[in-house]
Parts: C-alpha cells; structure tokens; sequence
C-alpha cells in the first residue's frame, strides 16, 4: 500500500458509518418535500433524525428498514429541521434517493467496514 493509498483509507475510517433501524417517518418542516427520519442507532448512539428526499416511498415502506448512515459529520439545519446524521442513498433511473440498508437484519449501531 502506497502512503497516498494509506491517507485514503484513514479518510474512510474517519468516518462513522453506523447501521440503524428506521423506527418513525413522518413529513418535516422543510420547504423541500422531505420526510424526517427517526432512527435507532443502538444503546451507545441511541436514537437519531435526519431529513432527506424520500417522499417517493410510502413512510410504511421506510419504517423497519436498517439504513446506513455518518454519524460524525454534524448536525445540519434544514429550515426548521435539524439532521443528525446522513442517510446514505444512491438516485435510481429517475433520479429520486434509494438509501442503502444492510442485506441481512443485523444490530442497530453495528459500524460498517
């Protein structure tokens, strides 16, 4: 591994990528048509909200899935709402945010490598 790879790969282990389980979705305060997303991340992180795009599902759908989300990249204030952690999502074909979930049940606050 080469010391520019190294830098790289600490950059990834900076952050904390967290699994946890959606427990509430509801329509925020955003201008933006976004849900506020409730979240469990387990007893040491506990529960968490974040606001993100997803008005494209029925909250139903959300609710029960384990998303993975940054813990460590602060809060940010959405209009009225405040997010404290990222959802990460990838666009499917019409461009609307798919988060990503773990493939198998597995312990809300387990970090991911």
């Amino acid at each position: 591994m080469t010391i520019k790879d190294q830098t790289q790969y600490s950059n990834f282990l900076a952050l904390d990528i967290r699994v946890g389980k959606v427990l509430k979705v509801e329509p925020s305060k955003a201008t933006k048509p976004t849900y506020r997303i409730t979240a469990d991340f387990g007893p040491d992180i506990g529960e968490k909200v974040s606001v993100g795009a997803y008005t494209h599902y029925d909250p139903e759908k959300l609710v029960g899935l384990n998303i993975i989300g940054i813990m460590n990249l602060g809060t940010l204030k959405m209009g009225p709402e405040r997010s404290e952690f990222f959802c990460i999502a990838v666009p499917n074909e019409e461009g609307d945010a798919v988060p990503l979930t773990a493939f198998e049940d597995v312990p809300s606050g387990g970090a991911v490598y």
